[in-house]
């Protein structure tokens, strides 16, 4: 059973351009993300999912440099881009992190992965996000298998929702078996995702108050109830709908 990490990243932004490779203590974000998912005890490989635009070709000479596995694909069929990854990379499970996500915590990472292989009936889907979420917006770990992703990039004919990888999945709960992992205590309300400047400055903030990417995601809920002004800098930032 091998389990692959598949980050997608590109430069392309429509609020935040380059976001993936913006500068924290010294090293690009990406890499942090890297060095965090590289804390999981359960994962094998993680690759680098970007795009063959020329203006990703930064994205690939970082992975060149750092000595990363990655794969270049479609720009907006992302779907198309973590099915022909996963294939390439042999993963039987695939675990989905984006690289707006610099918190992301190798601790949740596994105890997904765990409560995954652990069902008496493997799922096809499991995350900390679909249907209810009650971990940090920037936390999200979504957990699937090589033929669920092979069946919703055969099946899922609707651009809009390729582009968001698992959408066809979560919205047919009657074809796919999907699991929710959910927190004792709702912390929904804090968003550690950067998709704008402002979330940038409190992820900067973060960083530069731990000086490391080792911190656990409760440090930084600690560090935040010590210092609440500080997740007032990004409070209005409306999440995402798709």
């Amino acid at each position: 059973m091998r389990i692959i990490a598949i980050i997608q990243a590109r430069m392309g932004s429509s609020r935040l351009p380059g976001k993936a490779l913006k500068d924290l203590i010294g090293e690009p974000m990406l890499v942090h993300i890297h060095n965090r998912v590289c804390q999981s005890t359960l994962i094998n490989d993680i690759i680098i999912a970007t795009t063959e635009s020329e203006k990703d070709d930064i994205i690939v000479d970082l992975c060149h440099d750092k000595k990363w596995l990655f794969f270049r694909g479609s720009e907006n069929d992302v779907l198309d881009r973590y099915y022909q990854a996963a294939r390439i990379f042999n993963g039987d499970i695939i675990v989905r992190i984006t690289s707006d996500c610099p918190i992301i915590d190798a601790s949740i990472i596994d105890n997904i992965l765990k409560k995954y292989l652990d069902q008496p009936k493997a799922p096809d889907y499991a995350s900390n996000v679909y249907p209810v979420r009650t971990f940090p917006q920037g936390l999200d770990t979504e957990v699937f298998s090589f033929q669920a992703l092979e069946r919703a990039w055969k099946e899922d004919n609707n651009p809009v929702l390729r582009e968001h990888v698992t959408q066809y999945i979560i919205k047919n709960p009657n074809i796919f078996n999907i699991i929710c992992v959910t927190n004792p205590i709702d912390f929904s309300c804090h968003r550690w995702t950067v998709d704008t400047i402002e979330d940038f400055t409190l992820i900067k903030a973060i960083y530069e108050h731990f000086g490391h990417d080792r911190f656990s995601w409760t440090a930084v809920l600690n560090f935040l109830t010590q210092n609440p002004q500080l997740s007032e800098i990004n409070k209005h930032i409306p999440q995402k709908v798709i």
